[in-house]
């Protein structure tokens, strides 16, 4: 077991040169820099035998970041937590092998992602490191929980299911708190069409007409179940929540443009089986663009119970320390 008491802990904010960082850096906005690695690695090869393999559930606010997926080109929310693993575990990217449950695009949010990565070595308490790496991340991105994980779990193809939330300010004056955070729709939209437009999404579906053709993802089938598509309203907000065994690149926020634009009555509800059976973007890029990334959220990843069960022996789930205060101590007026 690697003592983390050993171990001394510079925020990767001051670090122009962490240990194990490449020759990349990215200036952040307090003027200090951040090191990435450069060299590539391959989510889907097999870890090798007699490993750890650890499973996190991720927050971030991704209005800063590239998107979740490792470039080269920093900063991303993959690259933060691979270096953040780095310093503590004194492992490379390649021993590592960090993968997500899903690559969001720049300026996605996420609530409940999901990562996996691998150690030589196991761990008695979790406490620690949730700790250690938490304090190393940006205040953006934080760990929430972390576990054991069996050795046949992977956080993107053990999925079962993933739910995504879209967040749209339907008033005529956009609520400053809500800029980054939700689409700004000053059109008053008709949440009842929206939701008879989303039933017509559930089921079965080939949704090539809703995908941009991603840049370096593999081929995937076009064919995705989608279990619901709910339109809730909440005071100015409408939260659309879609939950699918599986997405294409942008599908999500060009289900959601479509919607938009049912929901301002410039379209039919019943345009979105017309736009499915065409199986060609550019039908759907004739009548909508798509919608911003900031309204989108990643809100949870779901795996069947079984898969999720720990290993025998394996330390309690944590889900971070809980600080108490001493009697004799007063932190501020």
């Amino acid at each position: 077991m690697l003592g983390l008491s050993s171990l001394r802990f510079a925020a990767l904010r001051s670090c122009p040169s962490a240990t194990g960082c490449g020759g990349n850096t990215s200036p952040l906005a307090d003027g200090g820099r951040v090191s990435f690695l450069v060299p590539e690695v391959d989510e889907d090869t097999a870890p090798p035998e007699n490993v750890h393999k650890w499973r996190m559930v991720v927050a971030y606010d991704g209005t800063k970041f590239k998107g979740w997926q490792y470039q080269p080109s920093p900063p991303t929310i993959q690259c933060f937590l691979e270096n953040a693993l780095i310093r503590i575990t004194k492992l490379d990217r390649k021993k590592l092998c960090l993968v997500g449950a899903g690559r969001t695009d720049t300026g996605v949010h996420a609530w409940g992602q999901v990562a996996h990565f691998t150690t030589p070595f196991a761990y008695d308490c979790l406490d620690s490191i949730h700790s250690a790496i938490n304090g190393l991340l940006p205040p953006e991105i934080r760990v929430r929980e972390i576990s054991a994980a069996r050795p046949e779990f992977h956080a993107r193809t053990s999925t079962k299911s993933k739910i995504y939330h879209y967040k749209i300010y339907n008033e005529a004056i956009m609520d400053p708190f809500h800029n980054c955070y939700a689409y700004h729709s000053a059109y008053k939209l008709n949440p009842h069409a929206m939701r008879q437009a989303a039933k017509h999404f559930v089921g079965i579906h080939d949704f090539t007409s809703f995908a941009n053709a991603a840049h370096n993802d593999r081929e995937r089938s076009p064919i995705k179940k989608i279990t619901r598509f709910d339109v809730t309203e909440m005071g100015p907000v409408l939260q659309l929540e879609v939950e699918g065994t599986g997405f294409l690149y942008r599908q999500v926020r060009n289900m959601v443009a479509l919607l938009l634009q049912v929901g301002k009555e410039a379209l039919p509800p019943d345009i979105v089986p017309v736009i499915i059976a065409e199986r060609d973007r550019r039908e759907l890029a004739r009548v909508a663009l798509s919608a911003p990334p900031h309204g989108l959220y990643l809100m949870s990843v779901n795996y069947d119970e079984e898969i999720l069960k720990p290993p025998e022996g394996s330390p309690p789930i944590s889900f971070g320390r809980t600080h108490q205060l001493s009697k004799c101590k007063v932190t501020f007026y």
